[in-house]
């Protein structure tokens, strides 16, 4: 099996459909790398993955909205076509096994969340003035 993992930035909002009475969720994600070139001038680079996450668990879904930073991990399908003028083309798809909410554009990731999209820890984070014990520096 071949697994790739990309983070970006979600190019529209989602689109959830049902195909054969299964939902898929597709939405498509930007991933722009920046580098120099051999001249010293900087260069950037974006490459689109289009995403379908096959799942029952579309509560997710209304997050998937454009800007907004993700992870995905999944198994890559390189798809060819031909464009209207003739040329060959490619596109890079991904059947998503896993997506992670990241932020985007200074939103955060709302508090309502469902936690069944989220991570499965329910534990809480308290809040600076209920620490009681010292906080070092040190992680040991």
């Amino acid at each position: 099996m071949i697994k790739m993992q990309v983070i970006g930035n979600l190019g529209k909002d989602c689109v959830v459909n049902t195909v054969n009475g299964k939902n898929v969720i597709n939405f498509t994600v930007a991933h722009t790398e920046k580098y120099r070139d051999s001249q010293g001038n900087n260069q950037e680079k974006t490459t689109w993955v289009d995403c379908a996450y096959w799942t029952d668990r579309t509560a997710i879904s209304p997050y998937l909205t454009k800007g907004k930073q993700v992870f995905v991990e999944g198994q890559p399908e390189v798809r060819s076509f031909t464009r209207q003028d003739g040329t060959a083309g490619a596109s890079l798809s991904l059947r998503v096994r896993e997506v992670q909410l990241l932020g985007g554009r200074g939103d955060s990731v709302p508090s309502s969340v469902p936690s069944s999209s989220m991570s499965s820890s329910s534990t809480s984070i308290p809040s600076p003035s209920e620490i009681t014990e010292p906080i070092d520096d040190l992680p040991f």
